[in-house]
């Protein structure tokens, strides 16, 4: 029990970060009011975070390989805070891009590390599912949350939110005193073999949130907005869940069963979505659904990469965030995002069949120590 208390703060602290990323789409106009910018270049604040989470997780964690565990979350912890007690003060809109592309570089590093300390507290897939499951609930009150509060106020709530988790390090795994980080290449040679498992899973969460960027726009005159996106938000939660208790004992099941009913799903979400109840239900099973498969198959990279300690959980934060950052793009050059989610869907399940490591053990890859 007493490991579960800062597995469950560590979750406090990512859906603080992840409820600093979502409230940004309530935010934009009261952003652009106050800074006397366009609508359209307050929108760079979410390319600016989206950049930082890309760029940040594979170098912070290379960076800090060096470092113990707790020294790393802590500092990764602190710049986060401090970024949004800044971006909440500042009257320099160029001043507040660049919090929001520091604190997200600070949160990919956070991230990365956080996963790997979380296995050491549970199961990958328990891990990853207590951890996500902060995200998932980041994706229902993040939005009507910051525009409740107004944009200052919502930062600086992000900002006290974060600091139980200050706490919980003291709780959290940490290296040996004077422990020298494994060689980089060899790591890196372990994680090449899963590049495939690493893209299933970034095709996954591209088609999840590319949706759940455009679910607003698509149910505004069909159904309430809110609904749908709450019966999203809860079906996400829902779906990481029931990953964290399937996928260490069953992920090929999960992918082989989910994998095509989210694709049917997206198909029947693309062909019947102007039918209110159909809308909310499919919100609901697909957001589900989505985080089960991607779950899943994320919690598959942490498990297969066990030789890769120190780089291993910064893999699988940037196939999330390589996913979550082009999924929006493609749907929003696109007539209708439940077919971009379909097509992203089949190209993950084809993968998922022909790349070694999602049913089956990719080769072990030899190194120099052994």
């Amino acid at each position: 029990m007493e490991l579960r208390v800062p597995l469950y703060l560590l979750a406090l602290a990512v859906f603080a970060m992840g409820t600093s990323e979502f409230m940004l789409a309530g935010l934009v106009p009261g952003i652009a009011a106050a800074f006397a910018v366009s609508p359209a270049q307050a929108g760079y604040l979410t390319s600016a975070f989206a950049a930082g989470m890309v760029a940040g997780a594979t170098v912070m964690a290379a960076l800090a390989r060096s470092w113990r565990r707790r020294t790393a979350l802590l500092c990764f912890l602190a710049v986060f805070v401090a970024m949004h007690v800044a971006g909440g003060l500042t009257t320099s809109f160029g001043v507040l891009v660049g919090t929001r592309l520091v604190a997200a570089i600070a949160n990919a590093g956070f991230l990365a590390v956080a996963l790997i300390a979380a296995t050491e507290l549970a199961r990958p897939g328990r891990a990853l599912a207590v951890l996500l499951g902060g995200s998932t609930v980041a994706c229902v009150v993040g939005i009507p949350g910051g525009a409740l509060l107004g944009w200052r106020p919502a930062f600086w709530a992000v900002a006290v939110l974060c600091l139980p988790a200050f706490a919980a390090v003291r709780w959290i795994p940490d290296t040996p005193a004077g422990r020298e980080p494994g060689d980089l290449r060899a790591e890196l040679a372990v994680l090449r073999p899963l590049a495939g498992v690493l893209l299933t899973g970034a095709f996954v969460n591209a088609a999840t949130f590319g949706v759940f960027t455009s679910l607003a726009p698509v149910a505004s005159g069909v159904a309430p907005v809110p609904v749908v996106l709450g019966a999203f938000g809860v079906g996400c939660f829902a779906g990481i869940t029931a990953a964290g208790r399937l996928a260490d004992r069953w992920p090929g099941r999960v992918v082989a069963i989910g994998g095509p009913l989210l694709l049917a799903g997206w198909v029947a979400a693309a062909l019947a979505a102007a039918n209110p109840a159909v809308l909310v239900i499919l919100a609901f099973t697909q957001g589900a659904l989505s985080f089960a498969v991607g779950g899943t198959v994320i919690a598959r990279i942490l498990r297969l990469a066990e030789a890769a300690p120190t780089m291993k959980g910064a893999y699988a934060t940037a196939a999330l965030n390589v996913g979550a950052t082009a999924g929006p793009v493609l749907t929003g050059a696109a007539g209708n995002p439940f077919w971009v989610a379909a097509g992203l869907v089949a190209a993950a399940s084809v993968l998922a069949v022909l790349v070694p490591g999602v049913f089956a053990r990719p080769p072990r890859v030899r190194t120099s120590a052994g």
